[in-house]
């Protein structure tokens, strides 16, 4: 009888993704799914994309998900503060890493250090004589929403300058509520001359209104985003935003993930990375 040989399967992760508005178009989404599938296929390794329902965690990880004869690492590309969905992979003995998020618990993480970039887009504000600035802050359920709001807190009181609560709306990273957010701002008795919006689509939905309010950008209102979103290349105003490694977190989240899977790597692994502000026409000298 002749021997049969099984050749060994190719190892296989699982990028959870929560399903953010408009998700196939999202543009986090988008250059996290970028860069872990471009490592995926240079390491040969399968990815499988697992869009999950953001709001209902109890369907983020199934039985399936959670077999190692078929799943060797689950990679989080966000989780909304819900340690407990992570925890119940590591039970289970999944090799897990969570991006966009940077945790104090023994959990492998990548994070982004939104609060430091949002302290520099108020330094950079206050730098060009802006005092009465303004936030359109994002999902606040997200880590990312949270540090962007604390940094913009913190550079404020470090330089400072106080601020009225009104100045601080939120637009939880979506182009509705932003927009409400936006004409909630611009229709103030004392009218900000600087908005940081915490998303670059949020920053562009602020522009709109305030063009339709005959008001100039940067002279009337200078505005700065957050993301540096491919949306950039087609508008008539070059925004100054943050710039985060978004594709790098994602090839970094799949080749860490590979080394923790091969017993290779110290646990619990923890990265930082560093978002950089990028100065475009938005943004100008305060002229009030």
């Amino acid at each position: 009888m002749p021997i049969i040989r099984i050749q060994k399967r190719k190892k296989t992760f699982v990028l959870v993704i929560p399903s953010f508005e408009d998700i196939f178009n999202a543009f986090y989404a988008g250059e996290i799914i970028k860069g872990a599938s471009m490592a995926a296929s240079r390491l040969k390794i399968d990815i499988l994309i697992h869009i999950t329902n953001r709001f209902d965690h109890r369907g983020w990880l199934d039985a399936t998900l959670l077999d190692r004869r078929y799943i060797d690492g689950i990679i989080f590309g966000d989780i909304d503060n819900d340690i407990t969905v992570v925890e119940k992979a590591i039970t289970r003995g999944i090799p897990t890493i969570v991006l966009n998020n940077y945790l104090e618990e023994p959990i492998n993480c990548i994070g982004i250090d939104n609060r430091n970039a949002a302290k520099d887009v108020v330094r950079s504000l206050v730098k060009l004589g802006h005092k009465n600035i303004a936030t359109i802050s994002g999902d606040l359920s997200t880590q990312a929403g949270k540090m962007r709001l604390e940094g913009f807190k913190e550079a404020l009181k470090e330089t400072n300058i106080i601020v009225p609560s009104e100045n601080m709306v939120q637009g939880d990273f979506l182009r509705t509520p932003a927009r409400a957010a936006a004409i909630k701002l611009l229709k103030l008795k004392e009218r900000p001359t600087a908005v940081f919006a915490a998303s670059d689509v949020m920053a562009f939905e602020l522009i709109d209104v305030a063009r339709a309010n005959n008001l100039s950008i940067p002279e009337d209102l200078s505005v700065v985003g957050f993301d540096d979103n491919a949306l950039n290349v087609n508008s008539s105003v070059r925004l100054t935003t943050v710039s985060q490694p978004l594709m790098e977190m994602g090839r970094i989240g799949v080749e860490h993930l590979k080394q923790i899977s091969n017993a290779e790597a110290p646990l619990p692994l923890k990265m930082m990375l560093t978002a950089k502000l990028v100065t475009r026409s938005s943004s100008g000298p305060c002229s009030s």
